[in-house]
């Protein structure tokens, strides 16, 4: 199984990103996949997640102002980011949960600078 993350970049305060995730290899249909992200000096904590079922949890940091939506067909997941802070800056990593097996991406750098 393979991650493939794109999207992220410089963006200024309030402003907007997307994050894109595709999956690829032996993905089964059920399935939880999300992002999480890590800032400097700080644990890699949980964004937002989708499972197969279309069940969300986002951290209470990013709620309403960030969407996550998902393919289950197509094995992708999106991070719609908006009302960006300072605070969001960080690497971004998209998460695949297969029964209790984590893949992850590459990771992508959001950096939220006026």
């Amino acid at each position: 199984v393979q991650l493939q993350a794109s999207g992220g970049g410089l963006v200024q305060p309030g402003g907007s990103l997307r994050l894109s995730c595709a999956a690829s290899g032996r993905v089964s249909s059920i399935k939880v996949m999300g992002w999480y992200r890590q800032a400097p000096g700080k644990q890699r904590e949980l964004v937002a997640v989708i499972t197969s079922g279309g069940s969300t949890n986002y951290a209470d940091s990013v709620k309403g102002r960030f969407t996550i939506s998902g393919d289950n067909a197509k094995n992708t997941v999106d991070l719609q980011m908006n009302g960006l802070k300072p605070e969001d800056t960080a690497v971004y990593y998209c998460n695949l949960l297969i029964f209790g097996k984590d893949y992850w991406g590459q990771g992508t750098q959001v950096t939220v600078s006026s």
